[in-house]
């Protein structure tokens, strides 16, 4: 196994695979040099002596610039290196892409939902919607009637646990509470016997619809109708209030705009209209049984892997996720957009650095100036605020190598490829572009993520290096680590490991293939996600405010 790696021919840092103790000879390129003090694995050293403002470059850009003197084989950190990166500008340059080999794909299909406008799902859900978080009790209520009604309830393990602690407190036996060891039971995705064709019914719990600006009102309901128009959903139950910010009339307006023909089935139920809190959730819970049965009705059908829209998606990086996990996914993209599928790269605070790379890679003048006024506009709007992108490493991004928000970017970016940019989404806005699609959303994983399955995406790829639990609602999110440490650790989040690409034992491309087939798999509900298992429904939605 090597123990550095120079990403880029014009780096003048090299990473360390493993952890490097002061000391250590590196010999590369012919140059020699040692280490004069001790490089954690996933962190960087210098090849040459870096004067003040010296340019650091990874990835083959600029990623920062040094504070003061950086002797060679010294390890870049927070203190010695600034973030900075170089200006972008209006398209200057275009790309000639090399598709990759998909001949043995062709003719593959996955076992998907179709839906009458013509979109496949991966999963078959009826959405529970409230308008505004008053209503979110209401929406408590009928998720515990339906789950345990239907047999969608997850196991209550930690229920029984207080259960028998509770007993061993009544009898007495306080060293049994104390050397008490619960049994660990894998969980599962709960299916219903009374419905077999419906994969569960998902609630969309949010805190908005009211008291914040009508910006924030209409973004919400944008969103919400993204979620109802997704291949992935049969129709939807909406809990309204009535006298909210969040009108109904916004909603449908939006729905409309997606599906003109609006032949998805939309149960609106109005509390204030309904006499009593009694009436509306009887009503409701009627009502959403019957259309359950027709959901029930739609069956799993082959499909061409080019109703695949997957989503590209991060958090928890490390400084493996650019090497191993990121490319991975970038690969796997590559692959669905040559069989004529749609890939989603998102979280635009991660993309500051090479910004330029995307906008030659633009294959319209409209998407490359949309991508240039919605990345100045966000930015500024940080820095209004006294912010800007260069606040987006979180401490644990730092501590395992991410030392400016560049060098997290230009990792991060490596998800989208190498394809051209079909279009340019702005947040909300809906995928309809076979291709790679760039959508403005934060970096915030739940945040983005939330946004990518409402612009479209029925599959989510989601890299972590230090380990998250994200998931969604109704798309399946793949967990994928970036280091075989990281898969031991957190097995039950963890359901594709690319760290043998960094020991060595695979590569980038057949990592990528890999990557691609248990997409299929999961698509056609051969593979129930981790996420999914551990019923990780997570829905946040962007106010656009700085999120970073």
């Amino acid at each position: 196994m090597n123990t550095y790696l120079q990403i880029h021919p014009d780096d003048n840092v090299l990473v360390a695979l493993q952890d490097l103790p002061t000391g250590t000879h590196i010999q590369f390129n012919g140059t020699s040099l040692e280490l004069i003090k001790d490089v954690p694995a996933k962190h960087k050293f210098t090849l040459t002596d870096l004067q003040p403002d010296a340019p650091v470059v990874m990835y083959g850009v600029l990623v920062g610039k040094a504070n003061s003197l950086i002797r060679q084989g010294e390890v870049i950190t927070t203190s010695n290196i600034r973030h900075d990166t170089t200006a972008f500008h209006e398209k200057d340059g275009s790309i000639q892409w090399q598709a990759p080999d998909v001949s043995k794909w062709k003719t593959r299909t996955f076992m998907g939902y179709p839906r009458k406008d013509g979109q496949v799902g991966t999963r078959n859900y009826w959405l529970v919607i409230p308008m505004v978080f008053c209503e979110n009790r209401n929406v408590g209520v009928i998720k515990t009637a339906f789950e345990k009604g239907l047999g969608f309830a997850p196991p209550e393990l930690y229920n029984e646990q207080v259960s028998d602690l509770v007993g061993l407190y009544k009898s007495g036996n306080l060293e049994g509470i104390k050397s008490y060891q619960p049994v660990s039971v894998t969980e599962t995705a709960t299916r219903s016997s009374v419905f077999p064709n419906v994969d569960g019914i998902k609630f969309l719990i949010h805190e908005g619809g009211c008291g914040g600006t009508r910006d924030d009102a209409e973004a919400l309901c944008a969103l919400l109708a993204g979620y109802i128009h997704h291949s992935n959903v049969a129709g939807a139950t909406i809990l309204s209030l009535g006298c909210q910010h969040a009108q109904v009339s916004i909603l449908q307006t939006a729905l409309k705009k997606l599906n003109p023909t609006e032949d998805k089935p939309v149960l609106v139920f109005e509390q204030q209209k309904s006499g009593s809190e009694f009436n509306m959730l009887s009503t409701a819970i009627k009502e959403t049984f019957l259309a359950l049965v027709e959901a029930n009705k739609i069956e799993r059908q082959p499909a061409p892997l080019s109703k695949l829209v997957i989503g590209l998606e991060c958090g928890g990086s490390d400084g493996f996720s650019g090497i191993s996990a990121n490319p991975a996914v970038g690969h796997t993209s590559d692959l669905l957009v040559a069989l004529g599928g749609t890939s989603i790269l998102s979280e635009f605070p991660e993309l500051c650095g090479v910004e330029q790379e995307l906008i030659n890679r633009c294959n319209s003048e409209t998407a490359s100036e949309k991508f240039i006024r919605i990345m100045r506009a966000y930015e500024s709007q940080a820095e209004s605020v006294g912010s800007g992108f260069y606040q987006n490493p979180s401490p644990g991004n730092i501590k395992d190598g991410l030392i400016t928000d560049a060098i997290k970017s230009a990792g991060a970016a490596k998800k989208g490829g190498t394809s051209p940019v079909v279009d340019v989404l702005d947040y909300t806005e809906y995928a309809t572009k076979p291709g790679l699609n760039l959508l403005c959303t934060p970096g915030n994983d739940v945040e983005s993520t939330s946004a990518e399955v409402g612009s479209g995406a029925n599959v989510v790829l989601f890299t972590t290096g230090l380990g998250t639990p994200t998931g969604n609602p109704i798309s399946p999110v793949i967990k994928l680590s970036t280091n075989t440490r990281l898969a031991q650790r957190m097995p039950d989040i963890i359901d594709i490991n690319t760290g043998p690409i960094i020991s060595g034992e695979k590569t980038i491309a057949a990592m990528g293939e890999e990557i691609l087939e248990f997409v299929i798999k999961t698509a056609s509900g051969e593979v129930v996600t981790k996420a999914e298992q551990l019923h990780q429904d997570d829905f946040i939605p962007w106010k656009r405010g700085v999120s970073l």
